[in-house]
């Protein structure tokens, strides 16, 4: 079948759309209130000066560098040492790269000694100290590391760690001391006993396992087998009364089914 004269014409635009979306091919034909691919208005509504109809939806928006104002579009002026910027839902223009802004205008930033200038315009000073450097009021002062100590990246705090092995101790770091049946912690500033001991002190004394128990999962205490239950330092045997079970938890027993418990035996109902 010979294709119609309609779809000959719809056809390349159809491909233009599901090719570059609805946005880019206004912005080839123009974007305005006659175009194709924008919604009608309303009938009380009428686009204001510096304006056009949204690429999509209903409604319009303000032409590059205007913003809305009540009704209308008004033109934004950036104050010296600025530039427009869409970026800027709020003024419409942020600060060259060197300044910052202050009270709606575009402060010159003054970069003390051994710092350097960032990107963002909001931030408190728009510098930060260079690496080794610390703020100190509006300047950079330089960071004292003791000795088994290294720099962090932080901008904040003292601007040092200790090494493996040591721990801080004011602006010191002293060598971190493990007693034996012990063992440096994954975090290297600290100790922990070993499976099989708990700590007491400075030390890490045995764990006593008595008959009949077992070491738990921590590895710093010990636990009764099931059918016993703790007595001090020992473990000893569950008494289990007539038409009784040992229970879940393996430290305490229930009456069976359909007995009830009455003090320390199980009666039938």
């Amino acid at each position: 079948m010979k294709p119609s004269y309609l779809t000959m014409l719809v056809s390349p635009l159809l491909g233009l759309v599901l090719a570059f979306g609805a946005g880019d091919v206004t912005a080839v034909f123009g974007a305005g209130p006659q175009s194709a691919l924008a919604q009608s208005l309303s009938p009380t509504e009428t686009i204001p000066p510096n304006a056009h109809a949204r690429p999509y939806g209903t409604g319009w928006q303000c032409d590059y560098s205007f913003r809305p104002i009540n009704t209308g579009c008004v033109a934004i002026t950036p104050p010296a040492n600025a530039y427009i910027s869409d970026f800027s839902i709020r003024s419409g223009w942020e600060c060259s790269r060197g300044y910052r802004e202050i009270d709606g205008g575009c402060q010159e930033i003054k970069l003390p000694a051994d710092a350097h200038e960032i990107d963002s315009s909001y931030g408190r000073r728009g510098w930060e100290c260079d690496r080794g450097y610390q703020v100190a009021g509006h300047k950079c002062t330089a960071i004292t590391v003791p000795k088994n100590a290294y720099l962090t990246d932080a901008g904040y705090g003292r601007g040092w760690e200790c090494e493996r092995g040591f721990r801080a101790s004011g602006e010191t770091c002293i060598a971190v001391i493990i007693p034996a049946n012990a063992y440096l912690q994954a975090s290297g500033n600290g100790w922990k006993c070993e499976r099989g001991y708990r700590q007491d002190n400075d030390s890490c004394a045995r764990v006593e396992i008595p008959q009949n128990g077992y070491l738990e999962t921590a590895g710093e205490n010990w636990r009764c087998m099931r059918g016993y239950k703790k007595s001090g330092t020992a473990c000893v045997a569950i008494d289990v009364p007539a038409n009784a079970h040992i229970g879940n938890s393996g430290e305490e027993w229930e009456c069976n089914r359909p007995y009830g418990r009455k003090q320390d035996a199980c009666l039938a109902p």
